[in-house]
């Protein structure tokens, strides 16, 4: 135990970070990673951990690890295994988990993240392949409350990455920019997919450290986080809960040493309900896990394994792509987010930006179809097969066949709430833009039955043109262009 004395303290924060891959089957099986309403029901008698029964490992997941440590600028070890980590839970079939420990497939790594304008760089690690265990369900039901545990294992054998961070994040605030710009760099390699349930948890360390203990370039000695006592908060598992689970933690642990406590090395849980975290047990060390290496499964090494890892791309990742968008299309960082805020999203962009003008583009996709489709609880991904027909829509608009205003709040909605393309509702709905003529003739009526408005116009009143105008469209019902009823309008009146 270590009882810091009086003066400024700062936190340092640390993250083990669990990712689920995207795979079809689990990561040392063909069970597949769809979670069944039925419990129990994905499961074999490997990842059961029955006896005889041999892993084999799932090269897509081997993929997805290699794509997440060149996103993060990691070194691919050129020799990787993996091992056994010992200890007893229920949720655990073998006694065991298969992971990987001194040899991880991944190291040394980073991220920068953007705090109020300042770039933060966070040093990571390392990135190691595991498998997921099983889910423990908590039941309490009978009339005297009896409480008893239900135990999954559908969740046994999901491939994992954690991702391990070095302590160099310092406010709560810093951690939740950390794990969303992590999450959405996963969902642009496509190994990721945050509408799966529990598919990023993460655990937290943090200890306090004197401000007097802290180097002028904001490192710290390793000593001194060696010796200091370090509070590990488990089971997060969203960007908001990490940032009130560390602010809570650290608020508490400011009190406790106000109050002359001692801060005791523990691993604490966090209680989303309740908004507090609570202990659990003492802190295990690496020798309680008694790791040992995996016979089964051989390493991956050699220069086939060097081939391997060099064939594997990866696509541009949301931060370049951002910046990109920003100077070669000349857009406001505000609308270069909201493009690039799903990769689905962003290659929609550049697909309409191939025939229109950026700005108009920029327009219909991020505000436009967006706006839409957010508003009936839809995302681009709802309707992919369908952007061929929204380039279409913006093509009948700048043709001149169709006025915006028609297309945006009449032919869209009816495309989307009724599955119809946007040349069926025109011609139902007889859209298109009158032609020059017609437009003459009813500028001419409306002209002959507003009097009152074209007396007004003579006098000056700025008003009266907007009025008219508003006349014209009416009675053309939306399908005749407005610079053009403008210009007739002035023609005649003048």
């Amino acid at each position: 135990m270590v009882q810091i004395g009086g003066g400024d303290v700062i936190p340092v924060i640390g993250l083990e970070v669990h990712v689920q891959l995207e795979t079809n089957t689990k990561i040392f099986c063909r069970c597949s990673t769809k979670m069944s309403i039925e419990p129990n029901a994905n499961v074999c008698p490997v990842c059961l951990g029955l006896p005889g029964a041999l892993p084999t490992l799932n090269e897509a997941a081997v993929e997805a690890a290699v794509k997440i440590g060149k996103a993060i600028g990691a070194d691919i070890s050129g020799e990787t295994s993996f091992h056994r980590k010992n200890y007893f839970y229920p949720d655990l079939p073998k006694g065991f988990q298969i992971t990987q420990y001194d040899e991880p497939i991944c190291t040394n790594g980073e991220m920068e993240i953007n705090v109020e304008g300042n770039r933060r760089k966070i040093r990571i690690e390392r990135a190691h392949l595991e498998e997921d265990p099983g889910s423990l369900q908590h039941i309490s039901e009978g009339k005297r409350g009896e409480e008893y545990v239900l135990v999954d294992y559908n969740r046994a054998g999901i491939p994992l990455v954690e991702i391990v961070t070095e302590p160099d994040l310092r406010a709560p605030k810093e951690v939740r920019l950390f794990l969303a710009k992590l999450e959405e760099d996963l969902e642009y390699l496509g190994v990721f997919d945050s509408t799966r349930d529990g598919s990023l948890r993460a655990d937290a360390n943090v200890s306090l450290i004197s401000r007097s203990n802290v180097n002028e370039d904001g490192t710290i000695d390793r000593e001194i986080l060696q010796s200091a006592e370090r509070i590990e908060i488990k089971n997060i598992s969203s960007h908001k809960g990490a940032e009130k689970a560390l602010v809570y933690e650290i608020s508490r642990q400011k009190n406790t040493i106000m109050h002359g406590g001692e801060i005791k090395q523990e691993t604490r849980h966090w209680d989303e309900n309740r908004g507090i975290t609570i202990s659990m047990r003492s802190k295990e060390t690496e020798g309680d896990y008694r790791y040992f290496t995996e016979f089964d499964l051989p390493s991956l090494t050699g220069e086939w394994w060097e081939d391997y890892v060099k064939n594997i791309e990866i696509p541009e990742l949301p931060e370049a792509k951002r910046n990109r968008f920003y100077e070669e299309y000349g857009l406001t960082v505000e609308v270069a987010s909201k493009l690039t805020s799903t990769r689905d999203v962003a290659e929609f962009y550049e697909e309409v930006v191939k025939e229109f003008d950026p700005d108009i583009a920029a327009r219909w996709v991020a505000d436009i179809i967006l706006g839409e489709l957010n508003y009936r609880d839809m995302n681009i991904e709802d309707a992919v097969d369908r952007l061929d027909e929204f380039r279409r829509l913006m093509g009948l608009v700048e043709g001149g066949k169709i006025t915006e205003k028609n297309a945006r709040s009449i032919v869209l909605r009816r495309m989307l709430d009724e599955d119809v393309s946007p040349e069926e509702v025109i011609d139902q709905e007889k859209l298109e833009i009158s032609s020059d003529q017609e437009v003459k003739k009813i500028v001419l009526e409306i002209v002959k039955e507003n009097e009152s408005a074209v007396e007004d116009y003579n006098r000056g009143e700025g008003n009266a043109m907007n009025y008219l105008v508003g006349k014209v469209m009416e009675k053309t019902r939306g399908n005749a262009d407005p610079a053009v009823i403008n210009q007739i309008l002035k023609e005649l009146l003048d």
